[in-house]
């Protein structure tokens, strides 16, 4: 399932923005200045005509299955064939819709509000079969010439994607935005291999500091070949380094590391040049430039860099370290941002404390994920790395956010309630549904007249998000897809917050986050939790300066508070949605399931040295009883007396409602190293394996399928994803690293070098699944099964079982926050046109990753 940000900014913008306006260090809501310089060759074309498909209403949706109706005709359709031919119904009225003649306007770009939830087709006829670089803003995704790619919806002004033009027609049709404008233009780029600066990640130098630090760079390669065995030097002064570039394939533009020499001699506050050069595998030059660093003191506000274990990228944090300096076991802080705001802007709007470090990561971009998904585990890969930077006392560790920082807060709390002594959203949402849902209850009370703008009608709106299902079998599926997000519902983890204090703060008349959430909130903790604070801002806005996040108050909470010893623990409750995302609280780790992806929780009592255990959806748990401060023997779980022999490590299994003292799963198992879920593919340093072994349309499918997964990691997540072809594919190469197949067990050769004893078999026309079989050529599936040559690596599928399948799973909005994908997802080709009815199965392996211990909904 989708969350929609534009119902979002519908709402909120105006608000927003007037409210971000006030003193405070917090970027004001749409983030970044735009890029228009072009640095990277000659502009070959500006498109300044196009036609416009305006869709009735605005891009919203409350289905489990994302569907793009037009996508769904414009990729079947024949380059030959007019776009005007391809007849497109309206979901709200039924009535056909019509493009329209569209001019650009102020600065070339393409202005109308129907671009919001519309469409732009853009066509350019080239004398010569050439190679260019489509530049484009404002779009969600594109199609170029059939086949999909990122766009640039928060409107940077980053994407450059190389093409090879044909001879002849060329179409460009860009699906809409967050915004009512779009640009477009070609560019001839100045040479084969070359860096941009579009989009630059890098440290601050530090004064005190000697040892390299890593920037990161796009480095675009404009050919059909690959980019093998390259370096890039740097030198700053006399001092200089040299990097390898990861492999770049062809036609396409990667973010690269490199490491940068910090030299001798730097001055406080000032700024260097670091001149940087990509060279071949020969040492020939192939591009250089000039980057600007900032150089800071380590005992001041800076940002510093790190590897991410998620796919090898650079990513940054920022912090306001402690004025006590050097001293070591102090306080941290841990501070997540709103949309659009940069960690950079979050911990400048903190003064600096003279008892503990605060530390702001980035959640992979100003928007990011929400702090969920990919923003989750970025915000864990920073907390290590500051616990172990700064070696601050993990008993003084607080959470606290703003905006969606604040939705981080409750999220992030609930979902690893036992590394934080406290937290404290600051104008926060628990959950993403209950945000919409809160907005959608704010529409549904607008006058009718107020709909005229959005270009339909009252009740229009509301039947378009009002959940409804033309059968069972619609409502089954939607029902088990949308579980996939359990460990994303925050409220069904309300109990995890007892494991410590919590302070909300809120503007009293914030209508971006409106105050009565937080209200709610109040109301809700006071039904069962003893040690809480509420304050509200008198007159306060979204942002009323940086006492909306640098609130002495909400310090010296924190200051009271701390982490207890587990030894002292005599009562723990705690919640997951799944064991891949939250497993444990202290000693106690929930390893398996009953039912996946149901919420699974245990109740613990120590008394007398004895634990008293009550669990819910539980099928392994393991107890750390070193930790414990156990004196008795036995135990109670869900009232049966069990007795342990071992003061270590034990685990008990649920079979036949007994518990049992077992053994260690076999890490062959699901556990919370390997739990599934697609969306768990990509991480763990990731490679993406597409076929090479098929027809020319499969190759080229496959391949540009790999590019756009690719294009939307580096947008959306800052990220760093290498890609291989089937043929060149070893596993020994690539250990405990994740895996994402394109292409099916005919055409893609590494199939069955991963996937030989998998229970999801595909083919040129058959699936099999199990004892299950569908045949035909539109069958499409996304699935994760393990790596059987690893312990703790998995392998995400991205097949079809022909050209309407390829097609059909042409999206991926499992690479965005607030969708949800169980482990198998299979559909037909006219799923991207109607959503849920095109769907056949989906479902979750049981805990030996079979179909038979599995839990599957089947149409």
């Amino acid at each position: 399932m989708k969350f929609n940000w534009l119902l979002y900014s519908l709402l909120a913008l105006t608000s927003f923005s007037f409210a971000q306006t006030k003193q405070g260090n917090i970027v004001q809501y749409f983030g970044k200045e735009k890029v228009e310089d072009v640095s990277e060759g000659t502009i070959l074309h500006l498109f300044t005509e196009g036609l416009i498909l305006k869709k009735k209403g605005f891009s919203f949706s409350n289905d489990a299955v994302s569907s793009n109706p037009v996508f769904a005709e414009i990729l079947n359709k024949k380059l030959t064939t007019s776009i005007q031919e391809i007849k497109i119904t309206d979901s709200f009225s039924g009535e056909t819709l019509e493009w329209e003649p569209l001019k650009t306007q102020d600065k070339n770009e393409f202005n109308d509000r129907g671009l919001r939830s519309g469409y732009l087709y853009l066509e350019y006829n080239s004398k010569i079969e050439q190679t260019i670089l489509f530049e484009a803003s404002g779009h969600t995704n594109v199609l170029i010439n059939g086949l999909p790619h990122e766009g640039d919806h928060y409107d940077f002004g980053w994407n450059l994607i190389p093409v090879k033009l044909n001879k002849g027609k060329n179409e460009f049709i860009l699906s809409g935005g967050r915004f009512a404008t779009m640009r477009a233009r070609l560019l001839k780029a100045d040479h084969p291999f070359q860096f941009t600066k579009r989009d630059l990640t890098l440290p601050d130098l530090l004064l005190e500091e000697s040892k390299p630090v890593y920037g990161a760079i796009r480095v675009m390669n404009t050919t059909d070949k690959w980019f093998k065995n390259g370096k890039i030097h740097v030198k700053i002064e006399d001092t200089e380094i040299t990097t390898p570039v990861p492999n770049i394939s062809p036609l396409i533009v990667r973010k690269v590391p490199f490491k940068i020499a910090t030299p001798d001699g730097l001055v406080d506050q000032e700024t260097v040049n670091a001149y940087i050069t990509l060279l071949d595998k020969s040492g020939k030059i192939l591009s250089t430039d000039t980057l600007e660093l900032v150089v800071k003191s380590k005992y001041k506000h800076h940002k510093n860099t790190f590897i991410s274990h998620i796919d090898g990228s650079v990513q940054y944090y920022s912090v306001a370290p402690s004025l006590n300096k050097d001293s070591p076991n102090q306080a941290l802080f841990f501070s997540v941002h709103g949309a659009s705001v940069e960690a950079v802007n979050q911990a400048n709007a903190y003064k600096q404390k003279d008892w503990g470090h605060l530390v702001a990561p980035t959640n992979r971009r100003p928007y990011g994920f929400a702090w969920e998904d990919w923003g989750r585990l970025d915000a864990l890969e920073v907390l290590d790395e500051a616990e172990k930077l700064f070696n601050t006392d993990k008993q003084h560790t607080y959470l606290t956010g703003h905006s969606m920082g604040g939705h981080g807060t409750w999220y992030l709390g609930a979902t690893y309630p036992d590394r934080f002594a406290a937290i404290a959203p600051c104008a926060g949402y628990p959950d993403l549904l209950l945000y919409r849902n809160n907005s959608i209850e704010r529409m549904k009370e607008m006058p009718t007249e107020n709909f005229d703008r959005f270009g339909i009608t009252k009740d229009e709106f509301l039947k378009k998000v009002t959940l409804s299902f033309d059968n069972d079998t619609d409502a089954l599926l939607d029902s088990i897809i949308r579980r996939a997000g359990n460990p994303s519902r925050t409220l069904k983890l309300k109990r995890n917050y007892l494991h410590y204090g919590v302070y909300i703060l809120h503007g009293e008349k914030d209508n971006v986050v409106p105050t009565s959430i937080a209200r709610d909130m109040r109301e809700t903790l006071g039904k069962f939790h003893n040690d809480f604070a509420y304050y509200e801002y008198p007159d306060g806005q979204h942002w009323y300066g940086d006492e909306s996040v640098d609130y002495p108050l909400l310090f010296d909470f924190f200051k009271a508070r701390k982490i207890k010893a587990p030894e002292d623990i005599d009562e723990i409750e705690f919640s997951t949605g799944s064991p891949g995302v939250s497993a444990s609280s202290n000693y106690v780790s929930i390893f398996q399931q009953k039912k996946p992806f149901e919420i699974s929780s245990f109740q613990l009592k120590k008394e007398k040295g004895k634990l008293d255990i009550n669990t819910v959806n539980t099928a392994l748990l393991k107890l750390d009883l070193q930790d414990a401060a156990i004196t008795n023997d036995t135990l109670l779980i869900d009232n049966q007396q069990l007795v342990i022999a071992s003061k270590e490590t034990v685990y008990l299994e649920k079979k036949s409602k007994q518990w049992t003292i077992t053994k260690a799963p076999k890490t062959s198992e699901k556990n919370p190293h390997r739990n599934g879920g697609f969306k768990d593919a990509f991480r763990k340093k990731m490679v993406f394996v597409y076929a090479s072994n098929g027809s020319q349309e499969e190759n080229d499918w496959y391949y540009n399928r790999a590019k756009f997964d690719a294009e939307k990691f580096w947008y959306r997540a800052n990220g760093s994803v290498e890609i291989i072809r089937d043929r060149d594919f070893e596993l020994s190469n690539y250990p405990n690293q994740n895996i994402v197949m394109y292409g099916n067990k005919n055409n893609n050769s590494s199939w069955n070098k991963i996937l030989k004893f998998c229970p999801i078999q595909v083919s040129n026309n058959l699936i099999k699944v199990g004892s299950k079989k569908l045949e035909g050529d539109q069958w499409g599936a996304l699935f994760i099964y393990p790596r059987d040559d690893s312990d703790t690596a998995s392998v995400g599928v991205v097949t079809a079982t022909g050209i309407k399948g390829m097609k059909g799973a042409y999206a991926n909005d499992y690479l965005e926050n607030g969708t949800t994908f169980p482990d198998v997802l299979i559909f037909d080709d006219t799923m991207m046109k109607s959503g849920i009815s095109g769907v056949k199965s989906s479902g979750f392996f049981g805990n030996d990753w079979s179909v038979e211990e599995g839990d599957f909904i089947w149409r």
